[in-house]
């Protein structure tokens, strides 16, 4: 969709992508750096993202799903690439003709993706993860050593890497990070005894890599970090040297004034204690502007000043109470970014919904046309 088209659009700074990719890169030392761009790029773009982080200093990539995977391929994008979880038997086949990395830890997965590497003459490549803690997916750490044998043991595989996935890195008080890494390093060290060791053994998402978590790591799989964003509150000390790669736009599109008392939206939830302007954003829940933003104190940028959000986010449009202010249709208003000497950042609107800032970018809809800033500027 042409940003000319409509007047809400999200801004992609390609070349903070690329500064942070460089700093992250420097910062994991001897780990290469493998950009996670699932989910469309956390909401930026995942061919775009992944341009960037490559050019940058990134060495692999990471994704959640095959079809992800096999759209950055049919972008001619060459470098490895990660998928984080088992798929479907159906994916096997075109992962392997993808060239992906698979992640297994089921026996009867491995024994099928197995099957359909022979069938197709070809070796796929595996990465086995284990579950140190974190109770999502992986091999249990009592069997892990049995699944690193069985696919060592089947010759239309090859044992790549063996990594795991921290539950609390973003926590610093939490103790469980310091317990998943010497389950995992247990695990690494009877690799070496039997000498299965693989040539990727990794740990580190963003906050363990910012926080140097963890010397057992061949790769930091970096996510939320490339896009400026920090993990979590509690690190946002340790971002400060990222920079935000997204924005979110949109131009005045009807301004009215109303008198004290009037109400405001789907159930006139919100009644002006003073007479008001009154200005509406043609963005609403259906583009990823949460319905219940006015309830915590939302606000957006018009004019450099913060503006808060008044009455129900309806499915295609906000309102905004703009107090005594000249606003006129078109003008330029800013939902996450920066405009004069005021910002409102994703892990701002998130703290105010109690959620993460992954989920305020990943958030934002396919029909919020992106624009993408040159990342040589």
């Amino acid at each position: 969709m042409n940003t000319d088209n409509r007047w809400a659009w999200v801004e992609v700074d390609l070349g903070a992508i690329q500064k942070n990719v460089a700093l992250l890169a420097k910062q994991a030392g001897k780990a290469q750096l493998w950009a996670t761009v699932k989910a469309n790029g956390y909401g930026h773009g995942a061919v775009q993202v992944a341009q960037a982080a490559l050019g940058a200093g990134a060495t692999g990539l990471c994704v959640a799903l095959a079809d992800e995977a096999h759209e950055l391929r049919q972008a001619k994008i060459t470098a490895p690439i990660l998928i984080v979880s088992e798929q479907p038997a159906t994916q096997f086949e075109q992962m392997l003709r993808d060239d992906v990395v698979a992640t297994l830890y089921n026996e009867s997965t491995i024994n099928s993706y197995a099957k359909t590497a022979s069938d197709l003459g070809i070796v796929g490549k595996v990465h086995l993860k284990v579950d140190t803690g974190m109770h999502r997916v992986g091999a249990p750490v009592a069997s892990a050593m049995t699944r690193c044998r069985q696919i060592k043991s089947l010759a239309s595989l090859q044992l790549d890497g063996v990594y795991t996935h921290f539950a609390a890195a973003d926590l610093p008080n939490h103790d469980e990070t310091a317990k998943q890494v010497q389950r995992f390093d247990n695990v690494v060290a009877e690799l070496d005894q039997e000498s299965l060791r693989p040539k990727y053994v990794h740990t580190s998402n963003s906050a363990a890599a910012m926080r140097v978590l963890s010397a057992t790591t061949d790769i930091a799989r970096v996510g939320i970090a490339i896009y400026g964003i920090a993990p979590s509150g509690e690190l946002e000390s340790m971002a400060k040297d990222l920079q935000p790669a997204l924005s979110l736009h949109a131009r005045v599109s009807h301004v009215q004034h109303l008198a004290a008392g009037e109400g405001v939206s789907y159930g006139l939830r919100t009644k002006l204690s003073q007479a008001a302007t009154i200005a509406t954003l043609p963005i609403g829940y259906a583009d990823g502007v949460q319905r219940r933003l006015w309830k915590v104190g939302g606000e957006v940028l018009i004019g450099g000043k913060r503006c808060p959000i008044v009455g129900v986010v309806t499915m295609d449009q906000l309102m905004v109470n703009c107090g005594d202010a000249d606003v006129q249709i078109g003008d330029h208003a800013i939902l996450i970014g920066a405009q004069g000497s005021q910002s409102i950042s994703a892990n701002e609107i998130a703290a105010k919904l109690e959620t993460i800032g992954y989920e305020i970018v990943c958030g934002i809809s396919a029909r919020v046309p992106r624009k993408y800033l040159d990342a040589k500027k």
